[in-house]
């Protein structure tokens, strides 16, 4: 069995793409994620958020490879921004790296990170039958 989305009629309809639920098989492995910040191995760290979130989501892409899972095995997102009006582009880029069935997500606005260059954080869950 595969993630099951959970979005009951009696609940609105998500805002995006993601799910409200998404129901998990019994014997499925469960990887979690710290929270991966915009900064390259070179310790670049871009100034918009899309460049930043696009380094945070492959360096989630890189933990779920090293973990043998994929995009398709991602639950959960958590993602932190430090702007309401970078929304849009964070959605964007995490619109790009979802997979169905399509993640629950949580997106927040936070006064900020440990530096002050980072403009966004992410997080993510995955399981995965093997």
């Amino acid at each position: 069995m595969a993630h099951k989305p959970i979005n009951p009629p009696s609940v609105r309809k998500p805002f995006g793409a993601y799910n409200h639920g998404l129901l998990i098989p019994p014997g499925a492995s469960l990887l979690v994620t710290s929270g991966q910040l915009g900064i390259s191995t070179e310790e670049k760290i871009p100034t918009d958020v899309t460049s930043q979130a696009e380094l945070c989501f492959k360096a989630i892409g890189a933990i779920l490879e090293e973990a043998g899972m994929t995009y398709a095995d991602v639950i959960r997102i958590s993602g932190f921004v430090t702007s309401r009006e970078d929304f849009p582009a964070y959605m964007a880029v995490r619109d790009k790296f979802t997979l169905d069935p399509k993640p629950v997500s949580t997106l927040i606005v936070v006064g900020g990170f440990t530096r002050a260059e980072f403009l966004v954080e992410v997080e993510v869950t995955a399981a995965k039958v093997f």
